[in-house]
């Protein structure tokens, strides 16, 4: 009855507070970078873990463009920033990733707006959907496709303002990744499909950033790779209702605070002389190897070609080469 109830919840608590402190090891706090003069983008900047992200940033004296789709999301989310900060230069940029017409719209009004770009925080992400306007499957297309479209448009200009760093905020989750370059954008079939879905998304994030660095080599644009750490843990997201009750338990163990989270990204965006890992894995803000179909040149590049054909790049004049 009543005593082993307790005794459970007391064993959890126990559990809760060994993992919670044994798993997470906070970063040491850091000398905050100067970045007077930069400006970045962080995309899905209106809350999360972009939030945190683009905070830190605009902290550290940065210009800040919260690239988002919901309008009035994304004003509040600017104005917030703002006035924690003190810095009147943070704005925010409608972008809708599921949208392959919004990312072209947003690229060539920043182009034409903002003289300058340092930092390019891929960070949007979503977990489950249907299928875009676009004809991909959500997940797929606004955690992948999107982003690296945006990435090639605003290519030169990164390249004009070198040194410059792009962050693509890929996932753990990148170890149940399977990509077919021929079916790519497809939601697979089957029970977890949601979860594969977004596994798949993830591997063509860690893969994008490999294939990213090896044709930027020269330029002084680098790019990496980040596992956020589980905030809301991702697993949780995707459970059938039924199972919530037993996850939930998990979901408080392993959720990590938007700051904590946000801790890899700015590591990867700010910390100097990671210049030479360009391409690389971080998580915990350590360079981590990823899982081996994540390190496959093969695929990477097989990878990189079927994405410029999916979003309508690689023709004359398009496609902005290194």
């Amino acid at each position: 009855g009543m005593g082993w109830t307790l005794l459970g919840a007391g064993l959890l608590l126990a559990l809760y507070t060994l993992l919670r402190h044994g798993l997470r090891r906070s970063p040491p706090l850091r000398d905050r970078p100067e970045l007077r003069g930069r400006t970045a983008i962080v995309t899905g900047g209106s809350s999360g873990i972009g939030a945190a992200t683009a905070l830190e940033l605009a902290r550290c004296g940065a210009r800040v463009v919260l690239a988002t789709r919901n309008a009035p999301r994304g004003e509040a989310a600017a104005r917030r920033i703002r006035t924690e900060t003190g810095n009147a230069e943070v704005l925010f940029m409608q972008l809708d990733l599921a949208s392959l017409r919004s990312v072209r719209a947003f690229a060539s009004a920043f182009l034409r707006q903002e003289p300058h770009l340092h930092l390019l925080i891929n960070n949007a992400g979503v977990s489950v959907g249907g299928t875009t306007e676009d004809g991909f499957s959500l997940p797929f297309q606004v955690n992948h496709l999107g982003h690296f479209l945006l990435t090639q448009l605003l290519l030169e200009r990164l390249q004009s303002c070198a040194p410059s760093r792009v962050v693509i905020v890929a996932s753990r989750a990148h170890c149940a990744g399977r990509l077919r370059p021929n079916t790519l954008g497809r939601p697979p079939s089957g029970l977890f499909s949601a979860f594969q879905d977004y596994c798949d998304s993830k591997l063509a994030n860690v893969l994008h950033a490999r294939e990213l660095a090896t044709r930027l080599q020269g330029t002084q644009v680098t790019c990496y790779a980040v596992h956020p750490g589980f905030v809301n843990t991702e697993l949780f997201r995707h459970t059938p209702l039924w199972l919530k009750p037993l996850f939930l338990p998990l979901a408080w163990l392993f959720f990590l605070d938007a700051a904590e989270g946000a801790q890899t990204s700015l590591h990867c965006a700010t910390q100097e002389g990671l210049e030479r890992f360009s391409g690389r894995y971080f998580a915990d803000c350590r360079l981590q190897e990823p899982w081996p179909p994540a390190r496959d040149d093969r695929l990477a590049r097989a990878l990189w070609e079927a994405s410029e054909r999916l979003v309508g790049l690689g023709g004359p004049g398009e496609n902005p080469s290194p």
